[in-house]
């Protein structure tokens, strides 16, 4: 095993409880991001997801950083790029990483890190739903932490099997915007994951990257009670409700659900 095989992936992101109310019932309901994803292995199978709106941290003075672990070794050319804070460290390192992480993205005006979900949710959005996200139309209030300490093999695509640990900053984002919820909603129903499959493999063979985003909207009571009737041992899992899968990182924005493999700070 050669030193980088040994080193571990430390993946610091925001992840977003989106919450708005059901245009006609009121009915409070939970907003995650759809995508499929043709697997490149095969160039035939596709992956459709739901998992909570945000993404990577980004690294805003790198320096600090540096004094903790020496030079930073991005997971990808990607990663490195985009200065996201998915990055390769001893494994030893990964308590001092932490806490850096944990001082840090408790500043809303941090200039080390990025510490707000606003960027994240802007492109989303854009992504998902193509509307222009405007800071009127939600309001955001954190949540706190939560640690996955014990690592786990990843299925990103560009680095597929590499043991990760994971910090997520948690916010909750109430959309307020009446006709936002609406267009959500839409949005929601326009395409079933049959419709999303067939969407990301037409891509992958005209040439494109070979995935589609939209969004997914359930009830929150739904989500809630179908995580909380598994046993707390099998809750750090992908789920199916209503016929959708859902990656486990949604239960780390269901504060009321206990998962033994999550640290909540």
């Amino acid at each position: 095993m050669n030193h980088i095989d040994r080193l571990l992936r430390a993946s610091v992101a925001t992840l977003n409880r989106v919450l708005f109310p059901h245009p006609r019932n009121g009915t409070l309901m939970l907003a995650l991001e759809r995508r499929a994803t043709v697997l490149e292995d095969s160039g035939e199978d596709v992956r459709v997801r739901a998992q909570p709106f945000g993404g990577a941290v980004r690294i805003l003075n790198p320096i600090p950083l540096q004094e903790i672990i020496g030079e930073i070794k991005f997971d990808s050319e990607r990663s490195r790029f985009e200065q996201d804070f998915r990055i390769l460290i001893p494994p030893a390192k990964w308590e001092s990483v932490k806490g850096y992480c944990l001082r840090h993205l408790e500043d809303a005006n941090d200039v080390e890190l990025e510490s707000v979900p606003h960027r994240e949710l802007t492109e989303e959005f854009a992504e998902t739903i193509n509307v222009n996200l405007k800071p009127d139309q939600y309001t955001v209030q954190p949540l706190g932490f939560v640690a996955e300490n014990d690592p786990v093999s990843t299925d990103n695509a560009y680095v597929p099997g590499r043991l990760t640990v994971r910090l997520y900053r948690t916010f909750e984002v109430r959309i307020v915007d009446v006709a936002l919820c609406a267009t959500m909603l839409t949005a929601s129903q326009r395409h079933s994951d049959q419709d999303l499959r067939r969407l990301a493999l037409r891509d992958f063979q005209q040439g494109g990257r070979g995935w589609v985003n939209t969004i997914l909207t359930l009830p929150l009571r739904l989500v809630t009670d179908s995580c909380l009737a598994l046993p707390p041992e099998m809750r750090y899992r992908k789920i199916i409700i209503e016929s959708h899968e859902l990656d486990q990182s949604v239960m780390a924005v269901l504060r009321d659900v206990h998962v033994p493999q999550y640290q909540r700070v």
